[in-house]
This record gives C-alpha cells, sequence and structure tokens, in this order.
C-alpha cells in the first residue's frame, strides 16, 4: 500500500488522515453486491480506473449508503465533493473515492459491542440475568410483532421489529459466547457455509432451470446433511414443532412433495376436501369431529401449497378483514346509538355488506 498516495488524498481532502480508515483497491468490488466495510467507519477507494468499474463501486456502496450521502472523488486535478448517486458520472481516471462514515452505531461490529456491555459487569441488572429460556418468549413475541408489520405493509414498523429480532439472535448469542458454548462469528460462519453449500447453482456449477429445481436439490442436500451426522433424522424431523399448526402442515407437505410424496394434479386434492367434508358430516361425537375438521385443515393448507399460496399468511389476512369489518359494524351500531346485542343479524350484515362495499 502506497503510503504517500494516501497521505496525498488525504491533502487534498484537506482532512487529517482519520484513526479509523478502510482502504480498499477498486477491483475488490467487481464480483460484489454489499460494501465489505463497516460502515461506521470512514472509506477511501483506490484506484477506480474507468466508467464501468465507477458505476459497480457506486452501486455496491447504495447497498449500505443512502443515494444522497456525500462522497469526495479525488484526481490529480484536485477533489470533487458529490453525493454517491452522481458519483461516477465524470470522465478523469483514475480516480479515488473517499467515503464518510455513516457515524456511530451503523455497523453490525457497533451493535455486538453494546449487547456484550449490557451483559458486563458494568451492563444492565436485566440483561444480565437473561438465559436462553427466560428470552424465549421474547423471541417469540418479537417474532409475532415483526409478521404484523409486515402483515400492514408498514415499512418503518418492519424495520424496527427486524431490529428487535437481531437484538434477540445477538443476545442469545453472547450468553452463548460467555459459556464458551458457540459465538456470534460462528453463528454466522455456520450459516454463511449452509447457504454456500445449499446453492451450488449460485456459487457452484450445478444447473436448475426453476424453483422447482432448487426446492428439490435443496431437500437432497439438507438429506445429505441428515446422513452425515451421528444421530440421522427424518424429512420432517426438522420442522420447529413451536411453528403455528397452518405453518407447520404446509412446511410438512412442502417436504415431503420435494421428493415425489404429492397428488400428480390438484384434482386430486380438491376430491380429498370433498372427502374430508362429507366425512364431517358423518361424525358422531365430538372426537369424530374434532379429528375430521383437523383432517380438512390439512388438505385445505395442501389446497393452498397447490395454488403457491402460504396458507399461515392467508388465515392471518382473512383475520384482519374480519377485524376490519366487524370494527365497522360496531362503530356503525354505536354512531346509530344502539348496542350490537340489541341488533337483528340482518341489521349487523347490513353493516357487514357496507364494510364490503368500502373495500374492508
Amino acid at each position: 500500500m502506497d503510503l504517500s498516495l494516501i497521505q496525498a488524498i488525504f491533502t487534498t481532502l484537506r482532512l487529517t488522515t482519520p484513526s479509523k480508515l478502510t482502504l480498499l483497491e477498486a477491483q475488490i468490488f467487481l464480483p460484489l453486491h454489499f460494501p465489505p466495510t463497516p460502515p461506521d467507519v470512514d472509506t477511501l477507494v483506490l484506484n477506480i480506473d474507468s466508467p464501468e468499474l465507477a458505476r459497480q463501486v457506486r452501486n455496491v456502496l447504495l447497498a449500505a449508503y443512502a443515494d444522497s450521502h456525500k462522497v469526495s472523488a479525488v484526481t490529480n486535478a484536485g477533489s470533487v465533493e458529490t453525493s454517491l448517486s452522481e458519483f461516477g458520472s465524470g470522465d478523469v481516471y483514475p480516480v479515488h473515492l473517499f467515503v464518510s462514515s455513516l457515524g456511530e452505531g451503523t455497523s453490525l461490529e457497533s451493535f455486538a459491542e453494546i449487547v456484550a456491555h449490557l451483559r458486563a459487569p458494568d451492563g444492565c441488572p436485566w440483561d444480565k440475568e437473561q438465559t436462553h429460556q427466560t428470552l424465549r418468549k421474547h423471541l417469540l413475541e418479537e417474532s409475532y410483532e415483526t409478521l404484523s408489520a409486515i402483515d400492514a405493509d408498514d415499512k418503518a414498523g418492519m424495520r424496527e421489529e427486524f431490529g428487535d429480532l437481531l437484538l434477540q439472535i445477538l443476545l442469545n448469542s453472547q450468553i452463548a459466547s460467555e459459556t464458551k458454548d458457540f459465538n456470534f462469528t460462528e453463528v454466522v460462519k455456520h450459516i454463511y457455509d449452509k447457504i454456500v453449500r445449499r446453492h451450488p447453482h449460485v456459487f457452484g456449477d450445478v444447473k436448475l432451470d426453476d424453483v422447482d429445481g432448487v426446492l428439490q436439490n435443496w431437500e437432497k442436500l439438507k438429506e445429505k446433511e441428515r446422513k452425515g451426522k451421528k444421530e440421522e433424522k427424518g424429512i420432517l424431523d426438522g420442522v420447529p414443532s413451536s411453528l403455528p399448526a397452518l405453518s407447520q402442515a404446509q412446511e410438512y407437505q412442502n417436504r415431503a412433495a420435494r421428493v415425489g410424496f404429492d397428488w400428480p394434479e390438484i384434482e386430486g386434492v380438491l376430491d380429498k376436501i370433498r372427502e374430508e367434508i362429507e366425512e364431517i358430516k358423518q361424525a358422531q361425537n365430538l372426537e369424530q369431529v374434532t379429528g375430521e375438521l383437523g383432517d380438512l385443515f390439512f388438505v385445505l393448507v395442501n389446497l393452498a401449497r397447490w395454488r403457491k399460496v402460504d396458507a399461515e399468511s392467508a388465515l392471518r389476512e382473512a383475520n384482519l378483514k374480519f377485524k376490519r369489518r366487524f370494527a365497522f359494524v360496531e362503530k356503525s351500531a354505536k354512531d346509530g346509538g344502539r348496542n350490537l346485542s340489541d341488533m337483528t343479524l340482518d341489521e349487523m350484515d347490513a353493516f357487514w355488506n357496507e364494510a364490503k362495499k368500502q373495500g374492508m
């Protein structure tokens, strides 16, 4: 690394060389899709020698930095401050690019530090008392709150809830590091290796034509992984028992279908639905009705799978729709000085139909 070049660049920028600085050769950006630098540290990209390379550097950086983020392009003729989205529009090469940091708290490393601080001797009494078991309910709550934000298409809510989920992962990883079971780096490395291993059509030389081919190959790879473990598990054993019933049923059926255990045509599913409805009609007691309803729910999930619908999401949306419409009925009754309990079904149904007309 040419230290004199770096010093000259900062002299041109009229900046003091920062105590923390990421130095990158522009060529390493060629295969990338995400910046290889923590955004809470200033970054200097050296030797961008063509418009094509400038665009690639810019596009990779835009995965973590805003379009309007100010950067400085440095050439032999001097420096020009511009927005990141505008960088690369000039024709003077080679050029070096200085990218100022996004500030404190914008990197995964900085977040891992504050989580570790929470568990340190001078940290938070509540956080220091937590275990994997005590945090379980919080992980579940945050997961459902995240789903609620997704269902509402609440972008700001999603951003917040994804952060809350990340906190749970880092906090559990920190707890594990203190007992020498594993650490966050190992968590990342394990999933990194798994993603690469299970996507040979992206990171290797396997050729797959469509999504179905990807999923079938995915199942073959997981089957191979299971055989390599001491306690061999079945195809369905990896589905969490704590999943909501609809999601669990769909995942069971997805996995079975990937190895060929499936109806050849959707008509088989529809026939099975009709069969289950008839069996419900013939059920003689609560136990039989319960069993037959369970079978019907299960085959309805299979229909959802055939139609490329996520059953859990479909029911959640139906629940939200019912809630919106019933709230309209309730409000309409209140506006008219009526109690729902005093209204006839026809009167409530009229409000319900009005809610439907309004697109609720």
